[in-house]
């Protein structure tokens, strides 16, 4: 009966998380900005160590909703520099690391993983890289937020149910200077790689494979002012599928306003600045546009960035705008 009752309120919170995002994984209003969170193929693709650090309240005011974290790095490797008429990089490896945690009531998601990737020029003006990211996501619930209708119950007082398993992400960008596409997969692997929990706690904790498909543009009407719509298909079988399509104005390369549009979820205001060659801060508000709104007072994410290493002293990352 213990179990049952934990498996039944863990079912019930995927549903609704599903209902809401059609993801297990978290959602990110800006992975326009950081898609290396969903690419490995991204790593190293800037000419310095970037890092960036992540906050989001999904739901304010809803009890238990999900509150995510994160921390990426990455940096390429003996990257050398081609024609600056064409921006053209020279082939060059790249490495990088990703820990991300995300807690939904008494489920908390724990992530950490290891990324590498191969850039290659292939014309004077557009690159192709491949990348592949390994690492461990642990699945906790934790008794102490669980409400129970028996004082006897051997979880009251403590105790969790966990599971660790191995993720392997892997994923393809074609960039330039003026547009990008993206195809990506995510915990590949599924269940096979689980370990250190008995069979029926895996089962409650199964895990399904995400693929992601990006695309953008950049657009440059006056030499002020970039346009960048972009696009993301998720693909959770068998969750719905789920696109985000968003629209970004960059005025100098320093500041930046944008909207964008999730189906059956949220409309979303974004704005940003380069405050320097080292630092870059963004904030978005997410408007719940589903029955949630009736329940949340919205969501509310930030990312900061650090540009590491950054001896061309560049201010708007070149790749990813």
């Amino acid at each position: 009966m213990r179990k049952l009752t934990i498996y039944l309120l863990m079912f019930l919170m995927l549903v609704c998380a599903q209902t809401a995002f059609s993801q297990q994984r978290p959602q990110y209003s800006q992975y326009m900005l950081n898609n290396f969170i969903l690419n490995p193929a991204i790593t190293g693709i800037e000419d310095y160590a970037d890092i960036r650090v992540s906050n989001r309240r999904q739901w304010v005011g809803l009890d238990g909703a999900p509150v995510t974290y994160y921390l990426t790095a990455h940096t390429p490797l003996n990257k050398g520099f081609g024609s600056t008429k064409y921006h053209r990089a020279l082939a060059h490896h790249g490495i990088g690391a990703v820990f991300h945690t995300d807690k939904t009531g008494p489920l908390r998601r724990t992530g950490v993983s290891f990324a590498y990737a191969y850039h290659l020029p292939i014309t004077n003006s557009i690159n192709v890289s491949g990348g592949a990211s390994v690492g461990i996501i642990n699945n906790r619930i934790n008794s102490n937020d669980l409400e129970f209708g028996n004082n006897n119950d051997p979880l009251v007082g403590g105790g969790n149910l966990n599971n660790n398993v191995v993720d392997l992400n892997l994923g393809l960008w074609i960039y330039s200077r003026n547009f990008s596409i993206g195809v990506a997969g995510a915990q590949l692997l599924e269940d096979v790689g689980s370990f250190s929990a008995a069979e029926e706690e895996r089962a409650a904790m199964e895990l399904q494979r995400h693929y992601f498909a990006t695309a953008s543009y950049r657009f440059e009407p006056t030499s002020k002012i970039d346009v960048i719509p972009s696009v993301m298909l998720k693909l959770a079988d068998p969750s719905p599928n789920s696109i985000d399509v968003s629209l970004r104005t960059l005025y100098d390369e320093r500041f930046w306003v944008g909207a964008a549009y999730r189906h059956n979820d949220a409309v979303v205001g974004m704005v940003g600045v380069y405050v320097s060659p080292l630092l870059d801060v963004s904030y978005s508000y997410d408007a719940t546009t589903s029955n949630l709104n009736q329940v949340s007072a919205g969501t509310h994410e930030i990312v900061v960035g650090f540009k590491l290493l950054n001896n061309r002293r560049i201010l708007c990352p070149q790749w990813i705008w």
